[in-house]
């Protein structure tokens, strides 16, 4: 499906600073051809786009998440990191045989990890050793691991990550099954891993983890109820370590393709009160990417 254009303007006025932790550049095409491995093929979805966004939903800065379309070459993702004037971090995708020289050039162009992905229809299964050899590489320069599993593939996972000698950062809430309670089995063994380990969560892609909705269109801004209270509990025990994106411009969706604007206007629901929107969508993010720097 195609990204949704012309999003409406989100009700709810973001903190200044506010980074979106979890977007995607597709191509053009024309200029950065996808991988011939690819699982899918999306619409072009570009840097001038992607900050055209930016600036309408009221976002500061963000971090452009290597999509699997463009397997390990990272050149449209670092295009847009570095086009955006030190305003976007990148997240890539390495191969293990990688050398100092290639990874010094890509922390000299803003990216700051690596995605391990683990979702089997996306991609194919790396070795374990290959994934560990990219995570000491990487673990020298201050970076840290993506990771995109499924939580029931979780208790077969846990073991490799926590042997991971850098930060997690774990995309959608290791996407968990929204159908069961919150307070069962499955997504509390997910927060006593986060609990153990160094690891950060992104309460995003609530489209994806969606069974009931509704979803973000035509004004709803109480949409994916059902997914509400995961989040909301991953920001009531984990405040200081949540973050948020957009997911923009949503690759591989069948359903429906959310409104950009009215996926800001769900964020209410799951961080209820101004300091947990501030810690979300400014203070945590900053601290990981931009550590130093004013907000």
């Amino acid at each position: 499906m195609d990204w949704y254009e012309n999003p409406s303007r989100p009700t709810l006025r973001l903190p200044p600073g506010t980074v979106d932790v979890h977007c995607h550049v597709f191509g053009p095409q024309a200029e950065f051809p996808f991988a011939p491995e690819r699982k899918y093929t999306p619409c072009d979805g570009g840097k001038d786009q992607l900050f055209a966004l930016r600036d309408h939903l009221g976002v500061a800065r963000n971090v452009i998440v290597q999509a699997t379309c463009h397997g390990a070459d990272n050149s449209a993702m670092v295009d847009a990191v570095r086009a955006a004037d030190g305003r976007a971090r990148g997240i890539a995708t390495v191969r293990p045989d990688i050398g100092e020289r290639e990874l010094l050039a890509l922390d000299a162009a803003g990216v700051r990890g690596v995605r391990f992905n683990f979702v089997r229809r996306l991609v194919d299964t790396s070795p374990a050793d290959d994934l560990h050899t990219i995570a000491k590489k990487v673990a020298p320069l201050g970076w840290h691991v993506v990771l995109y599993f499924e939580s029931a593939d979780l208790p077969e996972l846990e073991g490799f990550f926590g042997s991971l000698p850098v930060p997690l950062v774990v995309d959608h809430m290791g996407r968990p099954d929204v159908t069961q309670p919150v307070d069962g089995p499955q997504f509390t063994r997910f927060l006593r891993f986060v609990d153990a380990n160094d690891v950060w969560v992104k309460v995003s892609c609530p489209e994806r983890l969606s069974v009931t909705g509704p979803a973000a269109l035509d004004g709803e801004r109480h949409a994916y109820t059902d997914v509400v209270p995961f989040a909301r509990r991953a920001v009531e025990e984990f405040p200081d370590r949540v973050l948020w994106g957009t997911d923009w411009p949503h690759p591989n969706l069948t359903d429906h393709m959310p409104d950009d604007g009215l996926l800001v206007d769900h964020l209410p629901q799951v961080a209820v009160t101004d300091e947990q929107r501030h810690k979300l969508l400014v203070a945590n993010p900053m601290g990981l990417y931009w550590p130093g720097e004013d907000f």
